[in-house]
């Protein structure tokens, strides 16, 4: 087997669900092939999976190393601003009518963990903040990608604002939807991850997560939580929902 071969094979197992990569395993790769592939004896279903989840470990070191905080993603012209944008969750059925509905006026979020000042900040709050602007294409791991005009705040520029621990390893968003999610430091400090609240010129729209989300244009698009309730800044991984099933943590583009 050839290392193109050996890299296909473990690549694609990576993305599966825990119930599909066992499938995947049993049918497909069969437990011999992932043994030449690891280099292990690999002898049943479980020592399968952990043979995969080191794997995926050893691909999330090697993006993280590879990840340059300089190199900015590719930005476009409004002319190339997909319309309608398209609408995904992780809930199903994948609808915009089960997005949570967040009241402009209650809203507050949290600031936890390892920063100075761990005051709430209300929406108002948030958009007295400087602004930016990019037109950056948004990649999903099902295989679409869409470009869009995003306005809010440099997430640089808040952590700063809080005094977070910017030596610190990982900072998670916890979202009204329930949906977790978390990002390594030099990722939060890439000059184009945002906070969001404007997309195409208008409030960020309800079903695209009202009212902020995470815009990260040099990850994959389960990284971009939406509806964000709660950051924390901490040295505890604490993976997210996707990463759960499977999903390599960092999902760099």
């Amino acid at each position: 087997m050839n290392d193109e071969t050996r890299y296909i094979l473990s690549d694609a197992a990576r993305g599966l669900d825990v119930p599909t990569r066992r499938l995947f395993l049993r049918n497909a790769l069969g437990l011999g092939t992932l043994a030449m592939l690891s280099g292990c004896d690999v002898v049943d279903g479980l020592s399968a999976e952990r043979v995969l989840g080191a794997m995926s470990d050893f691909n999330d070191r090697a993006q993280a190393w590879l990840f340059n905080p300089n190199t900015l993603a590719r930005e476009y012209p409004a002319r190339m601003i997909t319309r309608p944008f398209p609408f995904n969750s992780f809930y199903t059925p994948n609808s915009p009518d089960l997005a949570p509905r967040i009241d402009p006026r209650e809203f507050l979020l949290n600031v936890t963990g390892l920063v100075e000042r761990k005051d709430d900040w209300t929406l108002r709050q948030l958009y007295a903040l400087p602004r930016f602007t990019q037109i950056t294409r948004h990649v999903c791991i099902e295989g679409w990608s869409a470009i869009g005009k995003w306005t809010g705040v440099r997430f640089s520029d808040f952590l700063a604002r809080v005094g977070a621990d910017r030596h610190a390893k990982y900072v998670t968003f916890r979202c009204d939807d329930n949906y977790t999610t978390s990002i390594d430091m030099a990722t939060a400090l890439h000059p184009q991850t945002q906070l969001c609240f404007w997309m195409n010129d208008a409030v960020l729209p309800r079903q695209h997560g009202f009212p902020m989300k995470l815009r990260v244009p040099t990850k994959l698009g389960f990284k971009n939580p939406k509806h964000i309730g709660e950051i924390a800044i901490g040295n505890d991984y604490t993976g997210g929902y996707w990463e759960t099933y499977g999903y390599n943590w960092f999902s760099g583009l």
